[in-house]
């Protein structure tokens, strides 16, 4: 590979060398099932939930960008959503793939980068985005907005959780600028409800809010130290 900038993309793919954690970094931190992470507990979002239970989100077309071990994709299958889930760890794919077949559910799970999808235009009623987007460095923040611009039906929603600015679990409290000077995430940047607002200024805010703590007996995900967003493509 040449190190020479001639287009936009090889503009990404340097600014991607710096930042991305490799493919090899989420292998690994999918391959010990036993560790006590709350994203590998068989259970889907508790917002998620939510917008199913209240009708707003009724069965569609899904896509899970950055499925993880599948919970919320495999909750959308029970609930009558024809799902496509992308990561890009092949070992959380594998986990995801075994919780689908014990459940006889038809997910499409997909082994990609999300950047590299071929994604058809307006071909989803939902897109779905759990932990993905705060690993996402800011330069790729265009390339996200393509997918839901090109992939997301009119009329369709798509909905996120990620870390709350300066949150317990994460969310480091620093600029987009800050990012390139560090040369690091900081294990995940921290949104605010009105930093996810404007940045998705795009489509129509339907609910911006912090996840509801849950207990152990409820059966779902849900930490405060996370942020909630339902938005909707006008």
């Amino acid at each position: 590979m040449t190190e020479t900038i001639a287009s936009y993309e090889d503009l990404m793919k340097m600014l991607d060398s710096l930042l991305r954690e490799p493919e090899a970094f989420w292998d690994e931190f999918y391959q010990d099932r036993s560790k006590p992470v709350p994203i590998f507990a068989d259970t889907p979002d508790e917002n998620l939930k939510a917008y199913i239970k209240e009708g707003i989100l009724t069965p569609g077309r899904a896509l899970d960008l950055g499925c993880g071990a599948g919970r919320n994709a495999i909750f959308l299958a029970e609930h009558g959503f024809e799902v496509d889930a992308v990561d890009l760890s092949q070992s959380s794919l594998d986990w995801a793939r075994e919780r689908a077949r014990e459940r006889n559910l038809p997910i499409n799970f997909i082994h990609k980068n999300i950047f590299n999808l071929d994604l058809e235009e307006g071909a989803y009623d939902l897109i779905y985005d759990s932990g993905c987007f705060h690993h996402i460095a800011p330069h790729r923040r265009m390339s996200y907005l393509e997918i839901l611009d090109k992939a997301l039906k009119h009329g369709g929603y798509f909905g996120i959780t990620c870390f709350v600015q300066g949150g317990k679990l994460g969310g480091a409290d620093i600029s987009d600028w800050e990012v390139y000077r560090t040369r690091s995430l900081m294990g995940g940047l921290g949104f605010t409800e009105e930093k996810l607002i404007r940045i998705f200024s795009s489509l129509k805010p339907v609910e911006v809010r912090r996840m509801r703590d849950v207990s152990k007996g409820e059966g779902l995900l849900g930490v405060s130290d996370l942020l909630a967003g339902l938005f909707l493509k006008r």
